[in-house]
């Protein structure tokens, strides 16, 4: 009865205030419950940019302006949410009572959802081993895990799911490494991270819900139980080294540390599945950018760069007004939620030229927001790039001839944003190149 009555106060009067917003065309209503805007959050975004660059709903501020999102990003006017945080006061002390304890990514201690000094606190202790030299390293090894994959997946002539046989294998394979887990535990962390994906949504049903906390209680009870063993035998992966830098100061108490080394792994994977997923798809559907990448592989690197712009695996974020401030003309009260819809303002046309059009040569790709910005910018976003154009070029590389097998089927969610399932029939295949 406590899980149904907390649904009910974080999710279910959201939901159910969504389908009557829907009826009259507000905006967060339709981002939460309309599934033509998760289809195509392009055309959703080019619906709201006529309505100026800050726009009110009926319960929260939303922009799809790139300059705006850049400037709320980075603004000390603002501050990160947490899961309810915005809630009308009953909702929240309802919250509040039925609340399990659990460690959730949008709750503190959690660095989405925590500010200076806090935050600076955890960044630097990730920063102090996650360093340039350490992601390096690592590329050397997305490297060897991509070509390991592929070297499976040959002689297969029957229809891959290819995000289950290849997109999830690479970037778990990767995180899991940083993170010292044994290969064997690799698919639990998969089955985790999918239950729990959801969790960054709102308005989510009661089944999902249920989904949510069995997915989060799980992972949180794997992690716990794998950080000790990592204090008891320390080995050479970047998650022992983060733990002995801890011991050592700044110094993280267990919950702390646990929430950072959960959230390091859940979003090392997540969104690293999305960019492969998103990237096949879209280069599947553009053979003539696979035939350039091919003449010109120097290209690789910016058609990554064109993939985060136009498919976020992130779709939006939110920031809080710590004070009134003035936001592009429009007056931001203190205690008001602004969206970010990071999608919208990836496609803007005051900083994007024919900003739907898939260009793997744009030369300002690289100004997107899918990575976030400011001080909670992703500190993960070398790696990704890494995952992203070694494991696109990689997969292109070996099959050539790789071709959609069907429709495939979208993730149930609304903040990240990527396939569950894309069949592929693979062809044949052809030598790797060497590693670049």
């Amino acid at each position: 009865m406590r899980q149904r009555i907390r649904w009910f106060a974080l999710h279910g009067v959201v939901r159910g205030l969504s389908k009557l917003g829907l009826r009259k065309g507000d905006p967060q209503a339709r981002l939460i419950a309309d599934p033509a805007v998760r289809e195509n959050p392009g055309a959703f975004a080019d619906e709201l940019r006529d309505s100026g660059p800050l726009i009110r709903c009926r319960a929260v501020l939303m922009t799809v302006d790139h300059g705006v999102a850049h400037e709320l990003l980075r603004s000390d006017d603002f501050r990160v949410t947490e899961l309810g945080g915005n809630l009308p006061k009953p909702l929240r002390w309802i919250a509040r009572k039925t609340d399990p304890g659990l460690l959730h990514p949008l709750r503190p201690p959690s660095l989405l959802s925590v500010e200076p000094p806090d935050h600076t606190r955890y960044r630097k202790l990730v920063s102090s081993v996650f360093t340039p030299r350490a992601v390096a390293t690592l590329r050397e090894r997305v490297e060897e895990t991509a070509t390991t994959l592929l070297d499976q997946l040959e002689g297969d002539t029957d229809v891959v799911d290819i995000v289950d046989r290849y997109c999830s294998q690479l970037p778990v394979a990767i995180i899991g490494d940083i993170l010292g887990v044994p290969d064997e535990d690799r698919p639990r962390i998969l089955h985790f991270g999918e239950m729990g994906a959801p969790s960054l949504d709102i308005g989510l049903s009661f089944q999902q819900f249920q989904q949510v906390n069995e997915g989060i209680v799980g992972f949180n009870g794997w992690l716990a139980g794998h950080l000790q063993h990592l204090r008891r035998n320390p080995g050479e992966d970047l998650m022992s080294q983060i733990i002995k830098a801890s011991d050592e100061g700044p110094r993280l108490n267990g919950e702390e540390l646990q929430a950072l080394a959960g959230l390091v792994l859940a979003a090392g994977f997540e969104t690293t599945v999305n960019l492969l997923g998103n990237g096949i798809r879209m280069l599947l559907d553009a053979p003539q950018h696979l035939e350039t990448l091919a003449a010109r592989p120097q290209l690789w690197a910016g058609a990554v760069e064109e993939i985060l712009r136009l498919e976020s695996p992130v779709q939006m974020s939110a920031r809080i007004a710590c004070r009134d401030t003035d936001v592009a003309g429009t007056r931001v009260h203190e205690g008001e939620l602004v969206v970010l819809h990071l999608a919208g303002a990836n496609r803007d046309p005051n900083v994007f030229t024919d900003p739907h059009r898939f260009d793997i040569e744009r030369d300002n790709a690289g100004k997107h927001l899918s990575f976030s910005g400011g001080r909670h910018f992703c500190l993960g976003a070398a790696l990704a790039r890494a995952e992203g154009e070694v494991g696109l070029r990689t997969f292109f590389e070996r099959f050539p001839d790789a071709r959609l097998a069907g429709i495939g089927s979208r993730r149930d969610t609304r903040v990240l944003r990527g396939w569950s399932s894309l069949p592929v029939t693979l062809g044949t295949a052809r030598a790797m190149s060497s590693p670049a």
